[in-house]
């Protein structure tokens, strides 16, 4: 039987983002919200707090489907030190133990753009939920619960959509620094107490990646170093699946400026 090669698909081409250019699209009204998105490690966060500073005014809405939760902090990665003066929202807006949902974040998001607005400030969406992201720039498809796979014309021209773009082999590399680090900092002991709280395991489990596998561990269904080799290979899988989504994006006909940070 012949061996089948693995396929690795091309990155996007990296482009430059012309910062008085977008500035000028804003102050126009062609550009009404910035997303910045990207897989994860691809430092999004860092990425869009400097375009804040740069644009002057803004301020970010999370797209991250589990820094919603207070007091899950470590395991996801909320580096809230990062924002400094910039304001942000859809950060612990919900209790651990409790199912939030796309819908949800929906209306939270709507709120949050009109409180922006109000305040004369601009709205930069921020994160790697591509359910969330889309769900909110109109390129998701709820009746079959999918990206919009056809060009529809749904998603309105006036979202700039920025990506944040790293090879493969850095971005796992910062996915292993970045998950030693945080088993440094006392990520086991934060999910310890959650556990401590008595939310259930099984909801602990079903938040997925740092969650799922640092709780096995705690309740002794692993030793420590299969929770961290094999949290490390599904980190890395999860991230292939966002660009997987990423990508999707782009098929359906939104266009995604892609530049190195």
């Amino acid at each position: 039987m012949p061996k089948v090669k693995n396929i690795v698909a091309e990155l996007p081409s990296p482009e430059h983002i012309d910062i008085q250019e977008l500035r000028r699209s804003i102050d126009s009204g062609e550009t009404t919200l910035i997303c910045v998105l990207g897989p994860t490690a691809s430092g999004k966060t860092r990425y869009a707090v400097q375009l804040c500073r740069e644009l002057g005014g803004c301020e970010i809405i999370s797209a991250d489907s589990r820094q919603v939760y207070r007091r899950m902090d470590i395991g996801t990665g909320k580096d809230l030190s990062e924002y400094g003066e910039v304001p942000y929202h859809l950060i612990d807006i919900a209790e651990p133990g409790t199912q939030y949902n796309v819908y949800r974040y929906r209306e939270d998001f709507d709120a949050a753009v009109s409180g922006i607005r109000l305040r004369g400030a601009f709205p930069v969406l921020c994160g790697g939920t591509g359910l969330y992201i889309s769900a909110v720039t109109g390129g998701y498809d709820f009746s079959s619960r999918k990206p919009l796979s056809e060009p529809s014309g749904s998603v309105p021209p006036s979202v700039y959509f920025i990506g944040t773009l790293v090879s493969r082999e850095e971005r796992n590399a910062r996915i292993d620094r970045r998950l030693d680090a945080r088993l440094h900092e006392g990520m086991i002991d934060e999910i310890r107490a959650l556990l401590d709280e008595g939310i259930d395991p099984q909801v602990l489990i079903g938040y997925g990646l740092e969650y799922k596998f640092v709780t096995q561990y705690l309740l002794g269904q692993t030793d420590y170093e299969f929770m961290r080799t094999h949290l490390a290979i599904a980190i890395h899988q999860f991230a292939k699946r966002q660009m997987t989504w990423f990508r999707g994006m782009e098929r359906s006909g939104i266009r995604i400026h892609w530049t190195e940070v």
